[in-house]
């Protein structure tokens, strides 16, 4: 893959609520591989595993419990991704359909957001070509 593209329009950076800066920073690191920076400020900030995106967590704003814009992040496997979800704390809160033509499912992290995870078709044939 290249760098980034950077074009006006492009979404670029995300504020993430959270309750516990720590914890929540530890469920993205661990669930996806997020990479995680204290930044000059001192706040905890990420950035996603292309360096697409970047953003940081916040404390003080209420959790998004309920999906407005629904913020997926994309994965190889569904499965696994849910399996890691779960495994760093989050829950599952919509299942895959096996009915629905794409694989995605919605989850809570910690603090209780809700976001979501599309398994990207052919992205595990890909990523196993890198190793």
């Amino acid at each position: 893959m290249t760098e980034p593209n950077y074009r006006t329009g492009k979404i670029c950076y995300l504020e993430i609520p959270a309750m516990d800066v720590a914890q929540s920073a530890d469920f993205y690191r661990s669930a996806f591989g997020w990479h995680t920076r204290q930044r000059g400020d001192g706040a905890t900030a990420f950035d996603d595993t292309v360096g697409g995106v970047s953003g940081t967590w916040v404390s003080g704003r209420e959790p998004d419990r309920e999906p407005g814009i629904l913020v997926y992040i994309m994965a190889a496997s569904a499965e696994k991704a849910g399996d890691a979800v779960i495994a760093a704390g989050g829950e599952i809160v919509t299942p895959v359909d096996p009915g629905e033509p794409e694989v995605h499912f919605t989850f809570r992290d910690p603090a209780g957001n809700v976001m979501g995870v599309y398994q990207q078709p052919g992205l595990a044939e890909s990523e196993a070509q890198e190793l």
